[in-house]
């Protein structure tokens, strides 16, 4: 009875320290709640009306991006690509939204904006920085806003790629579309049209990240298959700007990139909206 009872006792605490090991086996670690935290803090201020899309264009690897309210059905498309405007359409049809506003970030020099187009279908505007000195409906400068229901983009200026480049940053949802200043793990590059290292990051540091550190970050462009980042992460990560700035300086002026492949047919029709006719 006794070795019954010491074997009865022995199994008993295997038990116990099992359960002991598994609550702690199962307790989430410090970077697991951290990550928890960040998704929560995005939910909470993403409304649920807010309609959002992002597109991409295998061609130009550029990203097209779709926001709407779903209660008064307008929406503005972010950095259309002129051979993808039919999908984007369908997009914003079947979603049940009204265009009313098309921006570019930017005059691109690699691949024509398909603003023109999609105004020839719809009464959308287009919408494009005064400085880029780009033909469109809309001219804004720093501070603008552009609406669409509910919601504002706020317009902050951020040249260095181009004398007129922006960023949007999307009020109180936790969202900011960088165009070509910043990239993921990168940026636009300074060696043509008005190209200047030292006031690019200038502008990326002063106007994107002094947003708030969980402040989702989308680009106009990824070539690794890559889809958003924060702020916190490009000031920790980012291999470029995070040097100080007369390395990056440094840095951007010995690059030695190739001609962009459609610069001359690319910008020509950017300024004026995309519109090719225009030129003739």
């Amino acid at each position: 009875m006794a070795t019954a009872g010491r074997r009865a006792l022995a199994g008993l605490w295997r038990s116990v320290s099992s359960a002991k090991r598994c609550r702690t086996e199962l307790r989430p670690s410090p970077f697991l709640l951290h990550c928890r935290g960040l998704c929560a803090t995005g939910e909470t201020r993403e409304n649920p009306s807010l309609v959002f899309r992002q597109l991409f264009d295998q061609s130009s690897f550029t990203y097209t991006y779709v926001l709407g309210d779903r209660q008064s059905g307008e929406c503005v498309l972010i950095d259309p690509v002129i051979e993808m405007v039919d999908r984007d359409t369908r997009v914003m049809s079947e979603l049940g939204l009204r265009l009313t506003y098309a921006l570019n970030t930017h005059v691109h020099a690699d691949h024509v904006t398909g603003t023109g187009e999609l105004k020839k279908r719809s009464e959308v505007k287009s919408v494009i920085a005064r400085g880029s000195k780009a033909v469109a409906d809309v001219h804004v400068d720093e501070g603008d806003t552009v609406k669409f229901g509910q919601f504002e983009l706020e317009v902050r200026s951020t040249p260095g790629h181009t004398d007129g480049c922006l960023t949007f940053v999307l009020k109180n949802q936790g969202k900011a579309f960088t165009g070509d200043a910043l990239l993921i793990r990168g940026c636009g590059r300074t060696d043509f049209q008005q190209g200047d290292p030292g006031r690019l990051y200038d502008s990326v540091h002063g106007k994107i990240l002094s947003l708030s550190d969980d402040t989702q970050l989308y680009p106009a462009h990824d070539y690794t298959g890559q889809t958003v980042t924060t702020v916190a992460e490009e000031k920790k990560f980012n291999p470029r700007l995070t040097k100080p700035k007369a390395e990056f300086v440094q840095l951007m002026s010995e690059l030695n990139l190739p001609y962009p492949r459609l610069i001359d047919k690319a910008v020509p029709a950017n300024m004026v909206c995309g519109l090719q006719e225009l030129m003739k």
